[in-house]
């Protein structure tokens, strides 16, 4: 049975004012569509739902059942509706989304101190995957969006929001001799400390060095870019980061990669065709604004 949401809102309207005519005036409809209305309800439903009178209005026994049913019902539907108001609102709600740890590490927890502060009733979880994991999980929805390395041919849907450039960090002790950088032939003379094979990255390095008839012995690979960072400060080797990467305070001298620039897209990766909550949307143009002006 298919009944009419405004015929129930009618019907309400007459149980509680007991008057076909103060319900007309609440519901700013005439007297005569009420009672048409009700009489449809009725019809549907195959029972009275009013006893009438020339004075009053009363319920029949039926209709004190269908009131206590549609009372309930409607309170559910209103309390619904202001959850998803809420949620509209960015009031309330849940996301979550991966980014590389390269990005969690450094430029993250900006972000969300300030989307916690403009949005303290959301709940937030970030899952810190390398890139190739991080898709994966993008394409299996565990995430609502991912933070990395844009790949230039995908199933995915990728929007760019800075190019990141990788660089080496070398002893403060180290001339430049006025360059404006250090080659990738010289870095593949030092001992190199460089992240673990599985990150896009690397794959960037290694592509860059066999290209240009390069070779270069990774002597140490880490996982987190922290423990690279402090190997490197130890005098274990040369560090090869991505730009962002990069901690704030360091011993060490940051000095670009030339001949050839390396380079990487950081961007949002999310589902072709899928559209974010609120609150993931808000927190993809926060990134947006943040990391872009890096």
């Amino acid at each position: 049975m298919k009944i009419n949401f405004k015929l129930l809102q009618t019907f309400l309207a007459v149980a509680e004012h007991s008057s076909f005519k103060k319900a007309a005036d609440a519901l700013f409809i005439s007297m005569p569509a009420v009672s048409m209305q009700i009489k449809q309800l009725e019809e549907q439903l195959g029972v009275a739902l009013f006893q009438r009178t020339t004075r009053k209005v009363d319920l029949t026994a039926e209709g004190e059942q269908l009131m206590i049913t549609a009372r309930r019902a409607m309170a559910e539907l209103e309390s619904g509706l202001a959850r998803l108001q809420k949620i509209v609102d960015v009031q309330q709600g849940h996301l979550s989304f991966g980014c590389v740890p390269t990005i969690a590490s450094t430029r993250l927890p900006a972000i969300l101190t300030e989307f916690a502060k403009k949005y303290p009733g959301v709940s937030v979880h970030v899952k810190e995957l390398p890139q190739r994991e991080l898709l994966e999980a993008v394409r299996r929805s565990e995430v609502d969006f991912g933070i990395c390395p844009v790949e230039e041919k995908s199933d995915l849907d990728f929007s760019m929001i800075f190019i990141d450039e990788y660089v080496a960090l070398l002893p403060k002790s180290y001339d430049d001799k006025g360059r404006a950088g250090i080659s990738l032939r010289e870095l593949s003379k030092m001992p190199l400390l460089t992240l673990g094979t599985s990150t896009l990255f690397r794959e960037h390095l290694n592509e860059a060095l066999s290209t240009n008839g390069l070779v270069s012995e990774h002597n140490y690979e880490f996982t987190h870019v922290t423990t690279l960072v402090a190997m490197a400060e130890a005098g274990l080797g040369i560090a090869i980061l991505p730009r962002v990467a990069i901690p704030g305070k360091t011993r060490l001298k940051t000095v670009k990669i030339i001949n050839p620039a390396l380079t990487r897209t950081v961007g949002i990766v999310k589902i072709k065709g899928h559209t974010l909550s609120p609150a993931a949307a808000r927190l993809v143009d926060l990134c947006n604004q943040q990391l872009a002006s890096k």
